[in-house]
């Protein structure tokens, strides 16, 4: 039996114009979804996260290392 393996992941929450709340784990390509609420758009990337950490064991073998956010403010 494989040992279980516990990650630590990164989410990005951020709010569109009709309520919607956008998730993203930025430690996967193409790793997004929503929800009506946090706690389902929560809910939702989980799901989502579960099938990119399959993928990418299969095809890298490891995940990347989180290092953190930074954020950066820019004049237009």
């Amino acid at each position: 039996m494989q040992e279980s393996k516990t990650y630590h992941l990164p989410i990005l929450i951020e709010q569109d114009e009709d309520g919607i709340f956008i998730v993203s784990c930025p430690s996967f390509k193409s790793c997004h979804s929503f929800g009506k609420t946090i706690d389902e758009a929560m809910s939702n990337i989980r799901e989502v996260i579960e099938i990119c950490i399959e993928e990418e064991k299969e095809q890298f073998g490891e995940l990347n290392r989180f290092i953190g956010f930074r954020e950066i403010e820019i004049a237009a």
